[in-house]
């Protein structure tokens, strides 16, 4: 029973980091383009880079997503499989809607 517990914390933490709005925005962007950096994001929500920022680092605490340094910029991409799943079940219909295949 506890091991199922830890189990349960650990899908709810998963679920409460993806649950904010802006996050979410930003995981389907990730999952709909592969990897994005802090500008693109930027451009793509118009929001201040601080707010993208802040938002990723919770996004990167929480494992759901990793950042690989390029050059002088950092391009971000899903880390959890089980978070594209749930963007798959979230909005499939849409995606299919928008002629996009992913």
């Amino acid at each position: 029973m506890i091991k199922d517990k830890k189990a349960m914390e650990e899908a709810a933490e998963m679920l409460k980091a993806i649950a904010h709005p802006v996050r979410l925005c930003m995981v389907r962007r990730l999952w709909r383009v592969g990897e994005c950096n802090v500008t693109c994001m930027q451009e793509c929500m118009d929001m201040p880079q601080s707010t993208i920022s802040q938002q990723l680092g919770k996004l990167r605490q929480a494992g759901i997503i990793e950042g690989e340094r390029q050059g002088l910029e950092v391009r971000y991409s899903l880390k959890d499989d089980r978070v594209r799943k749930i963007l798959e079940i979230l909005f499939e219909k849409q995606e299919c809607e928008g002629g996009n295949s992913k």
